[in-house]
């Protein structure tokens, strides 16, 4: 019931099931996990629902129309910031992504990325000089918090909006023989940018296909990914020309993504339909499901996810490094090079846990 709505938000065909008052409920507290409370609401609100449920679920669908106000705006005026300081720019993922539903204003947004051009020293120098953050925050124990390999995620501002700045436009993989193929083409595809009539910059369509891919994987093998993020690929497919596709596809093995490309083509023909002239590669059953299966069982980024929920130490680690191990078979050399790092951050990182009295086997967020 939950995937018929999904489909019928994305596709826009009718909604044939009549969900009971107790399904219903079941269906919005879903919506929730899934981060899908606005895009389920433009189906849900064309039929009869309990009262209370209705104005909940329409109060929580108007603030999220409300907040993607705030995030174009918030979007806009960083990209003007930028530019009056001759620096190009692109709004990457949530907003960029926005544009292309049927209704913009019904993506949940989470927070702003946008990628600056200049390199890693360059751009954390123009944040200070224009006032994002203070040199003391860039620098020695803090900055390990705000800082990683590739974005500065500044202070909540005084509209509570996040912003992360990439000064490298993706996360990329784990492993590094894959990455330095993918990270040298994003760099290059990146400069290539168009203007919305929301007054910021975005990638082209092709430049979206690789580097949301890669972003899937990486969350997907690391912590969870959600099926937002199903959606928006979905939507970029739709999207983009013949051409977009063939270039891709063409790239999938090079930059490590042909497993998960199959994996999410199987999952995105399962639950929206997709046609085979739009898929980047043939599609894997095999991986879809486990794709989908943990997509469904751990929601939004995976907030949900057995190892979250968990308040011990032992516990958390334990749980987290068999989700790991389970992912084996999925993407071995992926995983491999996710558990190299993961041991070289836990004792890597081991004098600076000491210094802060923080001996957690919860990893300090890179």
């Amino acid at each position: 019931m939950f995937m018929a709505m999904v489909k019928a938000a994305m596709t826009g065909s009718e909604l044939r099931v009549k969900p009971t008052d107790d399904e219903w409920t079941q269906l919005f507290r879903m919506s929730r996990k899934h981060a899908v409370v606005g895009l389920l609401w433009s189906v849900a609100s064309k039929h009869k629902m309990p009262m209370t449920l209705a104005v909940q679920w329409s109060s929580e669908a108007e603030q999220i129309r409300g907040l993607n106000g705030l995030m174009n705006d918030e979007a806009a005026r960083l990209t003007e910031a930028f530019r009056n300081w001759g620096i190009k720019t692109a709004i990457l993922k949530g907003q960029a992504n926005a544009r292309l539903y049927n209704d913009p204003l019904v993506r949940q947004p989470g927070d702003i990325d946008i990628w600056v051009e200049g390199g890693k020293e360059r751009v954390m120098e123009l944040l200070i000089e224009m006032g994002f953050t203070q040199p003391q925050d860039l620098k020695g124990r803090n900055r390990r918090n705000i800082v990683n390999n590739y974005h500065v995620h500044l202070p909540t501002n005084d509209r509570g909006v996040d912003v992360e700045v990439h000064f490298s436009p993706s996360s990329g993989n784990h492993n590094p023989l894959t990455n330095k193929y993918l990270q040298r083409w994003l760099e290059t595809e990146v400069k290539h940018i168009e203007e919305t009539e929301d007054g910021f910059s975005v990638p082209l369509l092709k430049f979206a296909l690789v580097m949301q891919l890669a972003h899937i994987q990486h969350h997907f093998l690391n912590s969870g990914v959600g099926l937002r993020q199903i959606c928006d690929y979905y939507l970029l497919l739709k999207h983009s020309t013949a051409d977009d596709r063939q270039e891709v596809k063409g790239l999938l093995n090079q930059f490590g993504l042909r497993r998960i490309g199959g994996a999410l083509m199987w999952v995105l023909a399962e639950v929206f339909g997709l046609d085979n002239a739009l898929m980047l590669c043939k599609p894997d059953k095999y991986r879809g499901k486990w794709l989908l299966r943990f997509i469904m069982a751990e929601g939004n980024f995976g907030y949900y996810a057995q190892h979250v929920k968990v308040k011990s130490d032992v516990a958390y680690f334990l749980k987290k490094e068999y989700r790991r191990l389970k992912l084996l078979p999925f993407a071995p050399s992926e995983i491999m090079w996710l558990e190299l790092r993961h041991w070289k951050d836990l004792f890597g990182l081991l004098p600076e846990r000491i210094e802060r009295g923080r001996l957690s086997l919860r990893n300090i967020r890179r």
